[in-house]
C-alpha cells in the first residue's frame, strides 16, 4: 500500500496557497514537499507540522492506494 497526498494539494488550491508558501509556514523543507509531490515516504513528524499549519488531520492531507495504481 502506498500514501498519496491528492487531498493536500486540494486544500492548497482551495486556500490559493503555494508549496512554498506551505512549507514556510509549517517549518519544512521544500524538499520534503517534493517528496509529498512524487507520493515517496516522509514522516510522520513532517506530516504533523503540515496538519498543525493547516489546521487539519492526517485524514485531510493524505489517503492511499494499492501498488501499481
Amino acid at each position: 500500500m502506498k500514501a498519496n497526498y491528492k487531498k493536500l494539494w486540494h486544500i492548497l488550491l482551495d486556500r490559493d496557497m503555494k508549496k512554498k508558501e506551505l512549507a514556510q509556514m509549517a517549518g519544512v523543507s521544500t524538499y520534503t514537499i517534493n517528496k509529498l509531490n512524487k507520493n515517496d515516504n516522509v514522516t510522520v513528524e513532517f506530516l504533523g507540522k503540515i496538519c498543525k499549519a493547516l489546521n487539519c488531520t492526517l485524514d485531510d492531507i493524505m489517503g492511499s492506494e494499492e501498488d501499481g495504481e
